[in-house]
């Protein structure tokens, strides 16, 4: 942690919406509140990003503990104004679970997965933001002109990553109007997800600090260039050995890899609410904006739903411990708990049942008739948040790793955000979004 004084911890979870919220109290309580927590209301897990409440089963009764996590717990801001963040669970009284904790859910996600397999997760979040109101830079993507816009704040931002289990990776200017990306480091289990959140924390922070304010909502033009989320993922046992590649397959794919991947592709449309779950995800979403369209997995290509990552090691053993595949059709409006969460549960599913993917394509589907792609088993995933709330509604997989409670709130959750929407032309509402996230 920073050795700036902090008289003050914030309890941190991220909700429904993806946003971060909590409780603090004065740091010479945490002996006490890393065990007891502090209280928390059901119903704010019905506050959506637009801060109205929805529907809730829980009305103005319950009483809940949120908990911080100790090994979550560091330090951020200028000296004068520090404060601890400890991402936490939301828990009964009783110590257990909340069903609707985000992060509780995402564990046992990783927990059942590993019962099932002895396979844990070694993942990484790679985020896309953009600054608002600043000045754009023509002909500078990825170029070195933005990069040095923003070295003074990205050098504060990454010194500050560093000190949290969040290790920074790599830093550029990307290819959108003041867009850059941030990558951090492999984690393992759950920290992955913590590391998305508190680099999510850190980059508001920081940025602000610079007079700079960044957004990581899924798109700021109707007409411009998304801001994606890619999941990273590789498999190893619990001696640290990988899994996830064998070099005797076609596109060096194992058993493992290929069956969890069938699950997510077979799952992906049912799981995009929980993806990509605000009304402009789906501008983003479409053909030819290097995100995805289709339920396929594609060998190093970037307008894939699942891609097979290139690898630089030349001997087998540097290739095993390289080789991943992302999931690309996610964006920052979700939680990282969720988003996680029903990634590993279809690619589980998909080891139960042994799902086998389609063929790796390296071609434009958006050019292929709809005969042709249901043949080949592709499907155009949802184009609008509501039938990607139908397709989630309807399913009993997801019903069946969520809880039909779970699914019930989160829909009425999101009706109730896009009733903030009606009525707005799109730019309107992707300014909205915008200032949330």
């Amino acid at each position: 942690m920073s050795s700036s004084k902090s008289n003050m911890v914030f309890v941190a979870t991220s909700d429904l919406a993806g946003l971060v919220r909590g409780k603090s109290f004065p740091v010479s309580e945490w002996e006490k509140r890393s065990v007891r927590g502090v209280g928390w209301t059901p119903t704010n897990v019905q506050i959506t990003c637009f801060d109205t409440i929805a529907d809730s089963p829980f009305g103005s009764l319950g009483d809940l503990a949120l908990v911080p996590d100790p090994a979550t717990r560091f330090q951020m801001g200028a000296p004068g104004n520090a404060v601890d963040i400890a991402l936490g669970d939301i828990e009964s009284l009783e110590g257990e679970p909340w069903d609707f904790c985000t992060r509780s859910i995402a564990k046992r996600a990783l927990r059942e997965l590993h019962d099932l397999s002895g396979v844990t997760v070694l993942s990484a979040f790679e985020h896309e933001f953009q600054l608002m109101d600043a000045p754009v830079r023509a002909g500078d993507s990825f170029g070195l002109k933005g990069f040095r816009d923003g070295q003074a704040w990205a050098e504060a931002l990454i010194a500050e990553l560093d000190r949290t289990s969040c290790k920074p990776d790599t830093f550029m200017k990307e290819y959108g109007p003041s867009q850059y990306e941030i990558t951090n480091k492999p984690a393992t289990g759950i920290v992955s997800a913590d590391n998305a959140v508190i680099l999510r924390i850190l980059t508001d922070d920081v940025l602000r600090r610079f007079g700079v304010a960044s957004s990581f909502s899924p798109i700021l033009d109707p007409d411009g260039v998304g801001n994606g989320v890619h999941i990273h993922f590789s498999f190893v046992d619990d001696d640290g050995t990988p899994l996830t590649h064998d070099a005797s397959t076609p596109y060096g794919m194992s058993d493992l890899t290929r069956h969890f991947i069938g699950g997510v592709l077979k799952y992906l449309d049912q799981i995009m609410a929980l993806l990509a779950p605000s009304e402009i995800s789906y501008l983003r979403l479409t053909p030819h904006r290097w995100s995805a369209a289709f339920n396929n997995l594609g060998y190093r290509d970037r307008e894939a739903s699942v891609r097979i990552c290139p690898v630089s090691g030349r001997d087998e053993e540097a290739i095993a411990r390289q080789y991943n595949f992302e999931v690309r059709a996610v964006d920052a409006a979700a939680s990282p708990y969720l988003a996680y969460a029903a990634i590993v549960f279809a690619g589980t599913q998909g080891l139960r049942d042994r799902i086998e993917p389609q063929a790796p394509t390296q071609e434009d589907l958006s050019l292929l008739a709809p005969e042709e792609l249901a043949s080949r088993g592709f499907r155009r995933l949802p184009q609008t948040l509501v039938d990607a709330l139908d397709a989630l509604d309807g399913s009993k997989a997801v019903r069946t790793w969520f809880g039909d409670d779970f699914v019930n709130v989160y829909l009425a959750h999101k009706k109730e955000e896009l009733a903030q929407l009606e009525g707005l032309e799109w730019q309107e509402k992707c300014n909205r979004y915008k200032e949330v996230y």
